[in-house]
């Protein structure tokens, strides 16, 4: 389906296809808002992920979660089992100094291992180089988004959708700004052209956001086009690129290169070009909450300045651990040894995925999501929340493909969301469960034909 022919309405009326679904009007129902305390509104309390673990929750995932394949969690697997990664630390050194606050905007050593990394690996024989200055450490991607939205002037900011479900939530908290949302074709792959950034600019948007690798359809948008977008937007917008699935790139046949807005910058302090990415995603420490923003070093000042009054700063002690995973030579050695090993999974995925019965325009070549079309389905499961129960029901986990879409449940019939016919499903997890996931799907499959 394309977003071409997407509803706008108004109108919170439900169709009868929705209201005869149990879980549709389970979902309605959490995104209304209903006050039974006067301070609170819980609509604003989850996003997609968190929504469908609590669902789970309700069937006994939380009691026993060894007995599940949660295919729905955007994490990949942290043990130290793949072949050619180097092995987490166990153990903190834990520093003296480290008990004493640290500063906003991180530790100077690690930021400047950060800008020694990219350096290496995205600015090699560029006369303009990042130093500690364009570097500030958050703790975590969702803080660093919600530090540089805090720091915006008055202005419009695009998005595209399908993206990461925390975009609409997070931007929603901010005044200084609009948010305005650009639908992609699926046609395409739901590929951000250049003519789009122009398109958007010429329309008044001056800050542009968007996940690259993309999530949750695991397309990445590449030089030369990359390198256009950000010609097309320099000294006209203000380009904020979500980095964290960087690393998951399986366009170079796994030779360890990581796709990145900072092979193309001219001038580190002057293009407006400003970068997120951290320890979560490509080196698996997603609860360490260690991540990093880089740009120009007035946007770095402001940036680490705010942290003062909305989170406090990292972790100084995990913010120390990380420095010696960032030598340049290690990190190429660990993006091998990840690529090779998730683009493994990714095809394992597929091939079961066909042999059940699905189909696939656009084979996905970056993160660990598959942006799965049930189009085809029987009308029972044909649909990401129908889908999402019935996995459920097997004791899997996947996130209906709606919670991508710009906040359905207060826009229009469910029914008419362009990502209604989608679930994403994650292979970030180990092999077995994988393999456990998608035999409950087959189950699911198998049972309507």
């Amino acid at each position: 389906m394309s977003f071409s022919g997407r509803k706008f309405s108004t109108s919170k009326a439900a169709g009868s296809a929705e209201l005869g679904s149990k879980i549709h009007r389970q979902f309605r129902s959490a995104h209304e808002g209903h006050r039974p305390h006067a301070g609170l509104d819980p609509s604003r309390a989850s996003t997609g992920v968190v929504w469908c673990t609590e669902r789970a929750n309700e069937h006994g995932f939380q009691d026993d979660p060894d007995s599940w394949a949660n295919l729905g969690q955007g994490a990949p697997e942290a043990d130290d089992d793949i072949p050619g990664s180097f092995q987490r630390p166990r153990t903190l050194d834990i520093s003296v100094n480290s008990r004493e606050y640290g500063p906003t905007a991180g530790i100077k050593p690690l930021r400047v291992a950060i800008a020694n990394l990219y350096n290496a690996h995205h600015r090699a024989g560029k006369e303009s180089q990042y130093t500690w200055e364009n570097v500030a450490v958050v703790p975590g991607g969702r803080a660093g988004l919600i530090r540089i939205a805090a720091v915006l002037n008055n202005a419009y900011l695009g998005f595209f959708i399908p993206d990461y479900t925390a975009y609409n939530e997070m931007l929603s908290l901010f005044r200084n700004f609009a948010a305005i949302p650009s639908p992609l074709s699926e046609d395409d792959g739901y590929h951000i052209h250049p003519d789009k950034i122009a398109e958007e600019i010429s329309r008044g948007t001056s800050v542009i956001l968007t996940s690259n690798p993309r999530n949750p359809t695991g397309q990445v948008v590449a030089n030369p086009q990359l390198s256009e977008i950000q010609s097309i937007c320099r000294d006209r917008a203000t380009l904020i690129m979500d980095e964290f699935y960087g690393g998951y790139n399986y366009t170079s046949n796994c030779d360890g290169t990581t796709v990145s807005a900072a092979d193309n910058i001219e001038n580190v302090d002057e293009d407006d070009v400003l970068i997120v990415d951290g320890l979560t995603k490509r080196f698996r420490l997603p609860g360490w909450r260690v991540a990093w923003i880089l740009g120009p070093k007035e946007f770095i000042k402001a940036i680490g300045s705010c942290g003062s009054y909305l989170d406090g700063g990292t972790n100084v002690p995990f913010q120390e651990a990380a420095i010696p995973m960032l030598g340049p030579t290690k990190v190429r050695e660990e993006m091998k040894a990840l690529q090779t090993h998730f683009k493994m999974k990714r095809d394992y995925c597929l091939s079961r995925l066909r042999e059940i019965g699905f189909t696939f325009k656009h084979v996905p070549d970056s993160t660990f999501y598959i942006w799965l079309d049930l189009s085809g389905l029987p009308a029972e499961i044909n649909d990401g929340l129908n889908f999402f129960q019935r996995c459920l029901e097997e004791k899997v986990i996947v996130v209906p493909g709606i919670f991508f879409d710009l906040n359905p449940a207060k826009r229009r019939d469910l029914f008419d969301s362009p990502c209604h016919h989608f679930v994403r499903l994650s292979y970030g997890p180990k092999m077995a469960h994988l393999k456990k996931g998608l035999d409950g799907i087959e189950r699911i499959v198998k049972s309507f034909r």
